[in-house]
């Protein structure tokens, strides 16, 4: 089981991983971090043949990246399992890489501890070689029976200050040696896990905010969805009263108004923005279809200023006001009624008005006028959130719904 759900990637989305160059780049600061302490404290010890140790450290440092590098190959098998088993896999996976390395290390400096030796010898000016066996030895001066120094003649005996390699002593120092690389190894295994976490948290975020984008186009789309059918039911209402009053002319007429609007209004994607221009336009067309069944009571105005016509509002955004105008402005009434749809700025923000000089709502209709001004609020919530303005109310000469939203432009214009 995962540690965490949302680690994991979605079907057919590659796992999150960590990037071989990021890998890549901590081993070397790990490593180049090993290679200078350690150069440091050998200046400080004063081991002296600083250029023979320093080229067979770097020889090391390069084989410790290497060995990492597997070990990194041997995690990645982990990347998506529970955290407590990936640190069981770093504890386990780090012991026979550190062993490596410390192997490594014994075989390259392996042949400068008879140099040292040597090296030690000249700097104290003392003999020390050694034997057959392997043992060290040192050739110490005989002293004479009760005197202080040197016996006559420069006698010498051999003194063993080191015994030979055993193979005891071969593994305590090889594991002496892989120890401390052994914990160099989970600083970085720690390491990759922390810069693992984070990839993973990322791409959970970016993962979260598509299926938060997805869920808001789904909601926009069922909200656009349902102005179609609402305006359809009215249009093919109005068609139909003109047929049975044998207004041929005008049925056809509203027929091919309608095709031009449905032409209009499918032709952008349900939940994409259009130009304030373009919604003026459809909702022109409209009100063309409206003016065939109430050529003498609908009268129709618009006030949009040329510096807001590129301005972008949601597709339809304004057709359930200006149904509602028709319906409960125009409709009830047998003289001319002016619906007006207008725009301005005002400070940084977008002002449309769609009102009418109507009787404004009477009681017993709010059914289908609380509904279409319900979609017409919820669409700019899902598109805008909470930073919108939107009232609707009876003024003194009919009604007004007045929107207030961000101004947005084209990035051209």
């Amino acid at each position: 089981m995962p540690e965490n759900p949302h680690s994991e990637a979605a079907p057919g989305e590659p796992p999150a991983t960590v990037s071989f160059r990021t890998v890549l780049f901590s081993m070397v600061v790990l490593w180049a971090t090993y290679f200078i302490l350690t150069t440091f404290r050998s200046l400080v010890m004063d081991f002296g043949l600083q250029f023979e140790l320093g080229w067979r450290r770097l020889v090391v440092t390069g084989f410790g990246v290497l060995l990492t590098l597997v070990l990194w190959l041997l995690l990645r098998l982990f990347d998506n399992r529970a955290l407590w088993l990936k640190i069981f896999a770093a504890i386990g996976l780090a012991l026979p890489v550190a062993l490596a390395i410390g192997q490594v290390n014994y075989l390259i400096f392996k042949d400068m501890s008879s140099a040292m030796e040597q090296a030690y010898a000249q700097k104290n000016n003392i003999n020390l070689r050694r034997d057959e066996s392997g043992n060290l030895l040192v050739d110490v001066p005989l002293q004479q029976d009760g005197a202080a120094g040197p016996a006559a003649g420069g006698s010498t005996r051999s003194v063993i200050i080191e015994p030979a390699e055993t193979y005891g002593d071969f593994w305590r120092k090889l594991l002496d040696v892989a120890l401390g690389r052994y914990f160099l190894l989970l600083a970085w295994a720690s390491t990759y896990f922390a810069l693992l976490a984070g990839v993973q948290a990322r791409a959970a975020q970016h993962r979260e905010e598509q299926f938060r984008s997805a869920a808001k186009a789904a909601e926009l789309r069922s909200l656009r969805y349902q102005v179609n059918p609402h305006f359809l039911f009215n249009t093919l209402n109005s068609l139909s009263a003109l047929v049975m009053t044998n207004k041929a002319d005008s049925a056809e007429r509203m027929i091919q108004t309608i095709s031009r609007f449905y032409r209009h209004s499918l032709a952008t994607e349900p939940t994409a923005d259009v130009s304030l221009r373009d919604e003026f336009d459809l909702q022109k067309l409209y009100l063309d279809i409206e003016t065939v069944r109430f050529p003498t009571r609908l009268v129709a105005k618009f006030d949009l200023p040329p510096d807001l016509e590129e301005c972008r509002v949601p597709g339809m955004i304004l057709q359930p006001l200006v149904e509602n105008s028709v319906k409960y402005a125009v409709s009830p009434v047998s003289r001319p009624v002016t619906i007006t749809l207008a725009a301005r700025e005002e400070f940084d923000r977008l002002v449309i008005t769609v009102g009418d000089d109507g009787p404004g709502v009477p009681q017993g209709t709010t059914h289908g006028f609380g509904i279409g001004l319900a979609n017409v609020r919820d669409r700019l919530e899902a598109r805008f959130g909470s930073d919108i303005g939107f009232s609707s109310a009876p003024v003194a000469n009919g009604y007004c719904t007045e929107i207030r939203i961000p101004l947005s432009r084209p990035r051209h214009a």
